[in-house]
């Protein structure tokens, strides 16, 4: 009886010492985050790196469920593969949302730090693919958005507001034409 309770003992307190052990970790790691990414310390690393000719970069990515029921990872920035390589472009490409909605569909873009007039949106001549382009002094953007269905150009509507660009579109009611075919 004895035993069993020193084990518990022993055992509550390695699990214990573990925790702080952890914490402790966790707190240390944060203090050199923190220090790392202090952004006087950012200014100085990106000032560092120009002179060597690399420029900033940015990227990220998003995981969602796609309409299939399967993860669809979409990746956002200015860092590109080549050849499996990664290269920094000077276009970032911004986050994107695509919405469907009866017979619209509405494209949301993040295009923060760029100016309304320096915006520049196109729809491809068979209505399936909607591009962004934005350049501004400090920051270039490029999206090509394929939309789920036909669009009609003529309907389309932008608003840029506080960083984000939406685009509202109609899908367009072509009839179809059926081919009647002959028994014999």
């Amino acid at each position: 009886m004895e035993d069993d309770w020193e084990y518990r003992r022993r055992r509550r307190y390695f699990w214990w010492d573990t925790e702080r052990d952890i914490e402790r970790m966790i707190e240390d790691m944060m203090r050199e985050f923190e220090e790392l990414f202090h952004p006087m310390r950012l200014r100085e690393l990106e000032k560092e790196l120009e002179k060597y000719g690399v420029k900033p970069y940015v990227y990220g990515f998003r995981i969602t469920i796609g309409p299939d029921g399967k993860p669809l990872v979409e990746e956002f920035g200015n860092v590109r593969r080549v050849k499996g390589r990664p290269v920094i472009t000077e276009e970032r490409e911004p986050l994107v949302d695509v919405f469907e909605s009866g017979d619209e569909i509405t494209v949301v873009a993040e295009i923060p730090g760029v100016e309304k007039d320096k915006i520049e949106t196109k729809i491809s001549e068979d209505g399936r693919t909607l591009v962004i382009s934005a350049s501004d002094v400090n920051r270039k953007y490029y999206k090509e958005v394929e939309l789920p269905s036909e669009v009609d150009p003529s309907s389309a509507k932008a608003v840029y507001k506080n960083g984000v660009l939406e685009v509202k579109m109609k899908k367009t009611r072509k009839e179809r034409k059926g081919f009647k075919i002959s028994v014999e």
